[in-house]
């Protein structure tokens, strides 16, 4: 795993120029590939407050399997924090920056963005809505391109190896909510 926390997270700062883009799912920047992955989690508020805490504490990070270290318990704004996949020396840990978090009463998550030394450069949110009819949805969105030569060597599998994770992450969320 990569070292993130402590002294080197001030010298780590965001890839890409387009920060906070993921706000407006409908206009993701060219050059990037683009992912848009949305599920239903559940139903009223119990589950969108489950959901919420859930996606916002990395509880549905963790529940993939993936570690998860932070300098927060909770995303906001300027927190850093790793994501890791995969087991002992082949860990691959990947260095982010919360960018952004909705101010909504009926919507929760955040954004991140890559930091240097991540494998991929670009942004992503994970965001809980309780629509008007008591449905909690669950949107990941993000755009991505590789940083690094193994990145651009994988070139098309990265693609859909996102897909893969955000539909796994939608049906772990969909569990934690149920569990409330």
């Amino acid at each position: 795993m990569t070292r993130l926390l402590g002294d080197l997270a001030p010298r780590r700062v965001l890839t890409y120029p387009e920060t906070g883009a993921t706000r407006t799912p409908g206009a993701l920047p060219a050059g990037y590939h683009h992912l848009r992955h949305s599920a239903v989690v559940g139903r009223g508020p119990a589950a969108f407050e489950a959901a919420a805490e859930a996606v916002t504490t990395w509880r549905m990070h963790r529940a993939t399997g993936a570690r998860v270290r932070a300098d927060a318990g909770r995303a906001a704004p300027g927190v850093t924090l790793e994501v890791a996949l995969g087991a002992g020396p082949l860990a691959l840990g990947v260095p982010c920056r919360v960018v952004w978090v909705p101010e909504e009463e009926h919507r929760a998550g955040f954004a991140y963005g890559t930091l240097t030394g991540h494998p991929e450069c670009g942004e992503e949110s994970f965001l809980v809505e309780l629509e008007p009819d008591g449905t909690v949805r669950f949107t990941v969105t993000a755009f991505s391109r590789p940083a690094v030569w193994y990145t651009r060597l994988a070139g098309p599998l990265v693609p859909p190896l996102q897909r893969a994770y955000a539909r796994q992450l939608g049906r772990v969320l969909a569990r934690l909510a149920a569990a409330a």
